[in-house]
């Protein structure tokens, strides 16, 4: 296939079947006596969009990790936002966050796997972050790392990998990553869509295309176990590893050799999006969140039918900063839109056309070339936007469509005027009164700024997913709104209506 040909979404019908029970056992046998404990470091919060019951940190003190560590669960997350730093501080966070988890990890007792879980878009320091690790991890271990997988499929966001060539689903059409808009991005852009050549890319020619070990979906669907196997007990001085997948058994398939490999001895650190961090916590599937799921604990009392006897999970534990309980059942909700890709202002577009009780406020972002202009505008988006929910509608506060790019500015200055407009836009959340009735956040580097400074998680109980590849966590008891369900929906994530029909659900 060529790099640069679009395919149409039929193709992946092509593909010889395969029976996905029979895979997926093989796999549960292989993962039983798995010892490792796995590591997801997230570069914005929208990792956790394939899994449930699991814990995200989101700081990376050595108590946190510790607390990871000996949990029942095989995996936990957390979350760095490394997606808002810059190169320098990205080296800096991540030497720190390896170095403590090996110590955390040898008074657990426990043995690591580290997965990178990054963007399905490619976006991010995607070549960096493992590398770091990799060096502190030879460091303080004295293990060399054999091999660099990189996975970037992730169904839910219509992400496949086909050939070694990355796709990105657009209506009937699969189309290379390196002609979408995500590969225009400002700060991580690139041209390539084979995985081979944007690792070249991104490496600056250190990690040359012929260096690659490809598993291509021919070898998965045949069910290579023993080629696949042999191919990465070969693999040395950290040779990347480029996984084709369409579908979550290519990834079990895949799994079940990489197993097979740590088993005999060989060590991996792993890049890659959503899909894999599920396949090696062997988290089970898991319906969507119903509407009385989302809403408990937010501040209403829960609808019968589906539980009746649940009652008003989070009211008794609420804070009075929240001021929770049934007053707070009539209080409007918060739609916070920090993305500017094309789907994102689409899905907002979408939502205009709502039925439901809606008011837009526009964040002008224009007012960071004043003086103080940031803090103004967010104190008259507040009350704006109390005010709407104090008449029970649902406020969408988000910012202004035209993306700045001012001249002359360096990639970490771009970035860094992204971040201080993330806080500004943030500080809506933190400035609030009141809890709303349900609050959903719009982007990566939004949400985690959400998260982490306006409603002040340490630690986070993934609930499940809002839709397919939207989720949604459990506030800890530390925070601003103690159980409240958040809803993190990532900005590149989804079809033009399902901004509008979560919002309807809730509203």
């Amino acid at each position: 296939m060529e790099q640069n040909k679009r395919l149409p979404l039929s193709v992946l019908d092509d593909f010889p079947k395969v029976d996905r029970e029979a895979i997926h056992n093989l796999y549960l046998r292989e993962w039983v006596d798995f010892k490792k404990k796995v590591i997801v470091l997230d570069d914005d919060p929208t990792g956790v969009q394939t899994v449930s019951d699991i814990h995200v940190y989101t700081d990376w003190n050595r108590e946190s990790l510790l607390e990871g560590m000996v949990e029942e669960q095989k995996l936990f997350f957390v979350l760095t936002n490394s997606r808002s730093f810059s190169a320098e501080k990205t080296v800096e966070e991540h030497r720190m966050i390896a170095s403590r988890a090996v110590s955390a990890a040898r008074e657990a007792g426990k043995e690591l796997l580290f997965v990178a879980r990054g963007d399905s878009t490619l976006r991010g320091h995607y070549l960096l972050e493992p590398q770091v690790i990799r060096k502190t991890l030879e460091e303080e271990t004295r293990r060399k790392i054999d091999g660099l997988v990189v996975c970037p499929f992730f169904l839910e966001g219509g992400r496949f990998t086909i050939d070694s060539i990355h796709y990105v689903r657009e209506g009937d059409w699969l189309v290379p990553a390196g002609q979408t808009e995500f590969a225009a991005d400002k700060t991580f852009g690139y041209r390539a869509s084979h995985l081979g050549d944007y690792l070249e890319e991104k490496s600056g020619g250190n990690y040359p295309r012929e260096k690659g070990i490809y598993i291509t979906l021919s070898l998965l669907r045949a069910g290579a176990f023993q080629e696949i196997t042999r191919m990465l007990m070969e693999v040395e001085d950290f040779r990347p590893i480029c996984v084709d997948a369409i579908d979550q058994s290519d990834v079990e398939t895949f799994a079940v050799c990489l197993l097979r490999a740590m088993k005999a001895g060989k060590e991996f650190i792993i890049r890659s999006a959503a899909a894999v961090p599920k396949v090696l916590g062997n988290v089970p599937d898991r319906p969507l969140l119903s509407r009385q799921e989302l809403l408990r604990g937010n501040g209403e009392i829960a609808e019968t039918g589906c539980g009746e006897a649940d009652g008003t999970i989070g009211v008794e534990d609420g804070n009075s900063e929240g001021n929770q309980g049934e007053e707070a059942g009539g209080y409007g909700g918060l739609v916070l839109v920090g993305s500017h890709v094309k789907k994102t202002t689409a899905q907002m577009e979408s939502l205009r056309e709502t039925s439901v009780p809606v008011e837009f406020v526009e964040f002008q972002v224009g007012a960071c070339f004043q003086p103080g202009g940031l803090k103004e505008e967010t104190r008259r988006v507040i009350q704006v936007a109390e005010e709407i929910m104090g008449r029970g509608k649902t406020a969408v506060v988000y910012t202004s469509r035209t993306l700045l790019a001012p001249e002359g500015k360096t990639k970490d200055q771009l970035l860094e005027l992204s971040v201080e407009i993330s806080d500004a836009v943030t500080s809506v959340v933190a400035g609030l009164t009141r809890q709303p009735r349900f609050l959903i956040a719009k982007g990566g580097i939004t949400s985690s700024d959400v998260g982490t400074r306006a409603l002040r998680v340490r630690k986070a109980l993934v609930l499940g997913q809002a839709a397919p590849g939207i989720p949604v966590w459990k506030t800890g008891p530390e925070s601003k709104f103690p159980g409240l369900s958040y809803i993190i929906f990532p900005g590149n994530v989804g079809d033009v209506d399902t901004l509008r029909k979560i919002v309807e659900r809730l509203a």
